[in-house]
């Protein structure tokens, strides 16, 4: 499978080559990083045939085998027409793979259309007493809408049911407009979506619905600060920097802004330049950070998984996020269309790491200070890494998720407009 992906890269180059101008100009590096990130959302996807979980994707990889992850399933959903689109694999693979992922999803078992965050790879059932999650579902609807769009016929027909079944109302806590974060047969709803994070593409896909439709945009706290001389922008609680990635990698916020005239793609721009002036500060305390190793976000890390790692501003006095010298190469490339340049320094620095690449490219994390390398990759920093590449590389998921009839519904009911 990677040599044939190999030689459709290559080919590629040679047309990128004779198209100079035709498209946005992209370094070799990034290039065999976006693949090997295909790869991994491809081959680290159940293909078993009359599998309850076909079409399931690994949370992570070699670690936990048995556990897939809705957030990776639909990154790795939206991966599929990135690979057509590059010839890594064929309409008729990425058509089949996409039509009978979504069969397994519409048999799977959900709560009003709202899925589990973790579930068996084999069977589809909840892992781990996991929760039902409204972010994860939402990640999984922009794949399957974009799937769904770019292939038509039954995989539009079934992304329409998947979709259209989703009770965008039932998770929110009306009292206070906010949609809530889980949902367990346990414990009820559990968490808010109080203060901005990686939500924002929650308020399209809800107010965009035909069947159940909320607007609650003006529910969660802006908060504005700066880091030292930095503009002021609005940050996220950890201020982890797939807050401000996620969302972005299919809503196309350039040129908008909402009805309180924000421009959330400038925002992402502020917040990435600000995580790498971050690094820059720490540079001399902690060995392995600097002007080409930034970015920190959530990601494994030597003491385990931490979901708090991210830079100033944070909370509302900069003590929330935490910061021990971990560095996932995510974080960085996930900000490839808002710091190009310096983006994609920090992946030809990441290259230089001793043990950091592998068979799927760059692994999850590193620190040089504790002299550790995580050994595994993550389907959710694999598919943030490959769909901001194709976005900057040519716009492909943007294109193609800004097309879906609902994602104007919601942009519009939202009330966004150009600048």
């Amino acid at each position: 499978m990677h040599h044939r992906r190999w030689i459709a890269w290559l080919a590629r180059a040679v047309v990128l080559l004779a198209a100079m101008g035709c498209s946005q100009e992209q370094p070799d590096e990034l290039d065999l990083e976006a693949t090997a990130s295909f790869d991994y959302l491809w081959e680290q996807t159940n293909c078993e045939e009359g599998s309850e979980g076909y079409g399931l994707t690994r949370d992570r990889y070699p670690g936990n085998p048995k556990i897939a992850s809705t957030a990776a399933t639909g990154f790795a959903l939206t991966a599929i027409p990135i690979g057509v689109e590059n010839g890594w694999i064929s309409r008729e693979e990425g058509y089949d793979r996409a039509d009978r992922t979504l069969e397994t999803l519409l048999r799977m078992e959900h709560e009003h259309g709202f899925f589990y965050h973790f579930v068996n790879i084999d069977t589809g059932k909840r892992e781990w007493n996991s929760e039902i999650s409204s972010i994860d579902t939402g990640l999984l609807m922009n794949g399957v809408l974009t799937a769904g769009q770019y292939f038509g016929g039954d995989v539009q027909k079934k992304s329409k049911q998947l979709y259209e079944r989703v009770q965008w109302p039932w998770f929110v806590d009306k009292g206070k407009n906010q949609f809530y974060m889980a949902y367990s047969p346990e414990k009820g709803f559990q968490g808010h979506w109080d203060f901005y994070a990686e939500q924002l593409s929650l308020y399209v896909l809800a107010a965009g619905s035909p069947t159940h439709p909320i607007d609650v945009y003006d529910g969660f706290t802006r908060h504005k600060a700066s880091y030292k001389n930095s503009e002021p922008f609005i940050h996220s609680w950890f201020g982890s920097l797939f807050t401000y990635q996620f969302s972005h990698a299919w809503v196309d916020f350039r040129g908008l802004v909402d009805r309180d005239g924000v421009d959330w793609f400038n925002n992402s721009v502020l917040a990435s330049q600000a995580s790498r002036q971050f690094a820059i500060g720490l540079s001399e305390k902690i060995k392995g950070v600097g002007e080409q190793s930034w970015g920190f976000t959530a990601s494994d890390s030597p003491a385990g998984y931490n979901g708090l790692l991210g830079s100033p501003p944070s909370g509302y006095d900069d003590a929330a996020h935490q910061a021990d010298g971990t560095v996932p190469p995510a974080g960085a490339l996930g900000s490839v269309v808002f710091t190009p340049e310096e983006s994609i320094e920090a992946l030809k620095y990441f290259l230089t790491v001793p043990d950091l690449s592998g068979e799927y490219g760059l692994k999850d994390a590193f620190n040089l200070n504790a002299d550790w390398v995580g050994p595994d990759y993550i389907g959710i920093d694999k598919g943030i890494t490959l769909l901001m590449a194709a976005n900057y590389r040519d716009e492909t998921v943007w294109n193609m998720f800004m097309k879906v009839p609902y994602v104007k519904k919601g942009l519009e009911a939202l009330q966004f407009s150009n600048k």
